[in-house]
């Protein structure tokens, strides 16, 4: 049977290691009893998701195909307003006043961040970060890889117990957790100046908070052993507000 040239390129490119290997799933879930406006970002240019942004009403979930090589953030926006241009405002999470994110989101925010590798036996890279403080919980679930696969998340909601200097709020309820760093502004919270490095940048008693309630998630900028979590050949189950 005489192979149609289409065919013959397509095994050409395999020989060559040109064709990539298939997309990495992720799954967007909300589980919150209200709707968030998602917000994503491509931090190396490979490809954005979902247009940067989108409304994903309570029990809704949504899929999207990740190329090799994906790196970029995923955060829930909340109180959202937007017109039929895509132009408006959220209470939490916003980039911009647009549906469509050109960037990242508004601190405090909480965010799921990912590094996908080049094929399936190469390892992913995944964590759930409170650095830039917190608005909305969050899950990560590996599905179908091989390796640790951890867990990464933040189940409990810590805008319940946020203490006062930290509290973001709107019509007298509290709807985000800002960073020690985004309320103090000082280099021993930010990890700066000298404070730049894993060896003068400590746990402070507000990062020790966060940790203490959402241990697998990132809670200040040098908590890398505990919450960067890796993973071959997987996809993902995010999940806003998880059990």
């Amino acid at each position: 049977m005489a192979i149609s040239s289409s065919l013959h390129l397509l095994l050409l490119l395999f020989s060559l290691g040109i064709v990539a290997s298939s997309a990495t799933v992720f799954t967007l879930q909300n589980r919150c009893t209200y709707t968030i406006w998602p917000g994503t970002f491509s931090g190396n240019g490979v490809a954005t998701l979902g247009d940067g942004g989108f409304l994903l009403a309570p029990g809704a979930s949504v899929q999207f195909s990740v190329p090799p090589t994906w790196s970029g953030r995923v955060w829930a926006r909340t109180g959202c307003n937007f017109d039929a241009s895509g132009n408006g405002k959220c209470v939490t999470g916003d980039c911009g006043g647009l549906l469509k994110c050109p960037g990242g989101g508004e601190p405090p925010v909480s965010l799921v961040e990912f590094t996908i590798g080049r094929d399936a036996s190469d390892k992913d890279f995944y964590d759930v970060s409170l650095v830039d403080g917190y608005n909305v919980g969050l899950g990560v679930k590996a599905v179908g890889g091989t390796g640790d696969c951890q867990y990464a998340g933040c189940v409990e909601d810590l805008n319940r117990n946020c203490p006062a200097d930290l509290q973001v709020t709107d019509s007298g309820s509290v709807v985000a957790c800002k960073s020690a760093c985004a309320a103090f502004n000082a280099p021993q919270f930010c990890c700066t100046g000298d404070h730049a490095t894993p060896q003068t940048c400590s746990p402070t008693q507000y990062s020790k908070m966060f940790k203490d309630v959402c241990p697998t998630a990132y809670s200040y900028a040098y908590d890398d052993a505990s919450s960067t979590c890796t993973c071959s050949g997987s996809d993902y189950l995010i999940t806003f507000c998880p059990n």
